[in-house]
This record gives C-alpha cells, structure tokens and sequence, in this order.
C-alpha cells in the first residue's frame, strides 16, 4: 500500500513540473510574439519616416515644380520661415505650423505636386508618414574654390526631421537628417 501512494506522489510531482514547464512555454512564446510584432510596426514606421524624408528631397528636386512660379518646396519654404537654432530650439514631430511640413501618403509622389495633405501612407497596417523641414543657416560652401566658384554661391543648410507612425501605438519614429544644398549667397 505504500508503494502505491508513494507512486501517485510522484505521478503528481511529475504531472506538476510538466504543467510548469507548458506554462513557462506560453508565456515565454506570448512575449516573444509581442517582442516581434512590436519591432514589425517599429520598422514600419522608421520605413515611414525615411520615406517622409526622401519626400523632401524628390519634392525639392521636382523640375515641374520648380518652374511653377505658383508653387514652392519644402527647402524654399523654409529658407523663407524662421530660422532654426539647434542649441536652443527643438523640432517635434507634433509641432504644428511651426516648421515646413510634408506629407506621404498611399498615392505616393507626383511630380508638380506639393504634398500637403494628410493621408495613410500605408493602410495594410494603418501607418502615417510626415517630415518637418527648418532652414538652419547660410554659409560659405567647403571644398575646392575652383569646383565651387565664386562668393555669388553659398552652401545653406537645413534640418529635415522625418516622422512615422503606426496607428494604435503612442508612440512616433523620427529620423533626422541635415543637408546643405548650393544656393545664391544672400547680399
């Protein structure tokens, strides 16, 4: 009789270490699918941000809209705003009105177009894509005079802060970026 108890006690501990070990499973397997779906919508919104920023630049390049007298790019528009001081001021992804903003969306880039209006950039996993340009300053280009020629030509620099976001997350990816693009040197 008491081998048999003594089995049945041992049937139970064995039964209750494998229940452990089945919980410890899931749990482990829930949290790593969290880990993994988290860092899914994390690159999906830093794709959304850089994308913001290439939007920048193809906007800024467009010919179409650059012979449109009519219309302006992100860069001229905030060459013409107000100055940023990267020692005193910060460039939020929520900031509104206070920096150049642009917008990419499902429709992708057109040229002649200045992307303004707000949109998803992907709808799959609702994601939206924005950048926020400022105008830093204005200064003499580095590099070989011969190449770059002239006081009549400044180099004027710019911070571009791309942004990205996943819907139902609280959460926004940012990429900065500074560029120095040729300009006439102001008189």
């Amino acid at each position: 009789m008491k081998q048999q108890g003594l089995v049945m006690v041992f049937a139970l501990l064995v039964l209750l270490s494998i229940t452990v070990l089945g919980v410890s499973a899931v749990t482990s397997s829930l949290s790593q699918s969290k880990m993994a779906v988290s860092m899914q919508q994390r690159g999906l919104a830093f794709d959304a941000a850089e994308a913001a920023i290439a939007g920048v630049f193809f906007e800024s390049e467009d010919e179409v809209l650059l012979s449109d007298e009519t219309k302006t790019d992100p860069l001229s528009e905030a060459r013409q705003d107000i100055i940023f001081d990267p020692s005193s001021d910060t460039m939020s992804c929520f900031d509104d009105g206070e920096w150049t903003d642009r917008f990419m969306t499902e429709g992708g880039l057109t040229t002649g177009d200045r992307h303004i209006l707000d949109g998803s950039y992907q709808s799959a996993t609702s994601t939206k894509s924005w950048s926020k340009t400022a105008f830093v300053r204005e200064q003499a280009c580095r590099g070989s005079s011969n190449v770059i020629g002239g006081s009549n030509v400044n180099c004027h620099v710019f911070i571009i802060r791309g942004c990205g976001k996943v819907s139902g997350r609280s959460s926004v990816v940012a990429n900065t970026l500074a560029a120095s693009v040729f300009g006439p040197a102001s008189q």
